[in-house]
C-alpha cells in the first residue's frame, strides 16, 4: 500500500468512496492528537495507527480510543515492551501499512524523518516548524489545494501563517489587497507545556525585523507584499494578530465584513457580544462543545474592523491548537488525488462541525 495514491471513485448523487485512504500519523502531541481524531471522522480515511516515543497517559488514551499505538524506533519499542504496554510495532512498521502519513513529531526533526518517508515510499504532510525545503508546497487548503494534488511532501504552514493566508486571502479575492502589514501577539507556550516561558515578561520574536511569517504567506499566496513582526506575550491560549491591509479597490466596513464572512474557515466576534479577549473565544467553544474547546477558524472582530485611507485595519485570533487541523485533512486528500478542493473542504468541515456564522 505504502506511497501508491488511492483511486477515488465518485457518484454524481452521493460521493461514496470505493477506497479508503489509509493514513499514519507521527507524533501524538498537541497537533498529533487533534489530527487523529480528525482523521478517524472522515467516512474516506482509515487512521492505521500513530507513533510514540515512550508510554504514558497520551499513550494509554490513544489506546483506550482503539488507535493502534507505534514505537518512533527500536530502542522507543523496548521501552514500551519493558512497561507491559501494548505496542504494535516502530515507525517503519506503521509505514508499510498506509498511504499517507501525517508527520506531527516535534519541531525540526522534519530533515530527519523525510528521507525515512520516502524510502518507505509513502507520501507525507509536514507541519510548520518542521524544518525548511522538505516539501513541494505550502498548504493552506482554501488558498492552493490545487497545487498539492498528487504531490509526494506537502507542508501545512504554521498557525499563524495559516490564519494570515486565509484572512489576507478572503480580503483579496473580494477587493484586491496591493500590501499586508500584521503584529503577531504570539501565546508563550501550549497550555501543557510547562517548560517554557516566558514569565512576567513580553519577549521580541524575533528582534530583528521582520519576521519569518511574511516570507511563509508568500510561499501560500505568491507575490503578496507582506511585512511582518511578532513578539511572544505570557499567555498559553491564542494568538492575536494586528492586521493592516491596503485595498486595490474601493471599500468600506462593511465591505471587508462581507468579504471575511464569505470565506470558509473564517468566524466574525463582536465586543458588544461579549468577546472581548482570547478567552472569550475559547469559552465560546467550550460551550458549543468543541474538542479540547478547539477553535479551527481564524476569527475576526467585527467591530474592529476599520477602514481608513484605504486600509482596512482588524484583530484577528488564531487558536495555535486546532487551527492547522482541517488543513492536515485537507492535505491528506490533497495527495491522495480525486478530490476538488470545495468537496474535501466540505467533507473536512462537516465532520469537525466547522460552520460558517
Amino acid at each position: 500500500m505504502g506511497g501508491q495514491a488511492v483511486g477515488i471513485v465518485y457518484e454524481l448523487s452521493e460521493r461514496r468512496v470505493s477506497s479508503m485512504i489509509k493514513v499514519g500519523v507521527n507524533g501524538y502531541g498537541t497537533i498529533g492528537r487533534r489530527v487523529a481524531d480528525a482523521v478517524m471522522k472522515q467516512k474516506d480515511m482509515e487512521l492505521v495507527g500513530v507513533t510514540k516515543t515512550k508510554p504514558d497517559y497520551k499513550s494509554a488514551v490513544a489506546e483506550g480510543k482503539g488507535i493502534q499505538v507505534y514505537a518512533v524506533d527500536m530502542k522507543s519499542l523496548e521501552g514500551f515492551r519493558s512497561t507491559g504496554a501494548n505496542v504494535r510495532g516502530t515507525l517503519n512498521d506503521l509505514l508499510q501499512r498506509v498511504d499517507v502519513v501525517v508527520d506531527a513529531a516535534p519541531e525540526d526533526t522534519g530533515p530527519v524523518n523525510k528521507p525515512v518517508y520516502q524510502l518507505a515510499g509513502v507520501r507525507a504532510v509536514f507541519q510548520g516548524g518542521a524544518g525548511d525545503n522538505l516539501a513541494d508546497v505550502s498548504f493552506v487548503a482554501q488558498c492552493n489545494f490545487e497545487e498539492a494534488v498528487g504531490k509526494r511532501m506537502v507542508q501545512v504552514v504554521s498557525c499563524n501563517t495559516t490564519g494570515l493566508c486565509r484572512t489576507i486571502h478572503a480580503v483579496d479575492e473580494s477587493l484586491g489587497v496591493s500590501k499586508a502589514r500584521a503584529v503577531l501577539a504570539r501565546r508563550a507556550t501550549d497550555p501543557d507545556d510547562v517548560k517554557k516561558g516566558p514569565i512576567d515578561a513580553i519577549v521580541l520574536d524575533p528582534t530583528t525585523l521582520p519576521s519569518h511569517h511574511g516570507p511563509d504567506v508568500q510561499a501560500v499566496l505568491k507575490g503578496m507584499n507582506i511585512v511582518t513582526m511578532a513578539f511572544k506575550v505570557p499567555t498559553t491560549h491564542m494568538h492575536l494578530h494586528s492586521l493592516i491591509l491596503s485595498l486595490k479597490k474601493p471599500a468600506g466596513k462593511d465591505d471587508v465584513v462581507s468579504a471575511i464572512s464569505k470565506a470558509p474557515r473564517m468566524s466574525l466576534v463582536d465586543g458588544k457580544s461579549g468577546f472581548k479577549s482570547t478567552a472569550a473565544i475559547m469559552d465560546w467553544a467550550r460551550e458549543m462543545g468543541r474538542p479540547r474547546n478547539d477553535v479551527y477558524e481564524a476569527t475576526v472582530w467585527r467591530d474592529s474592523v476599520t477602514v481608513v485611507d484605504g486600509e482596512a485595519y482588524m484583530f484577528l485570533a488564531v487558536h495555535q491548537e486546532a487551527i492547522v487541523v482541517p488543513e492536515n485533512v485537507d492535505a491528506i486528500r490533497a495527495l491522495a488525488g480525486g478530490y476538488k478542493r470545495e468537496e474535501s473542504m466540505k467533507l473536512t468541515d462537516e465532520s469537525l462541525g466547522i460552520r460558517h456564522r
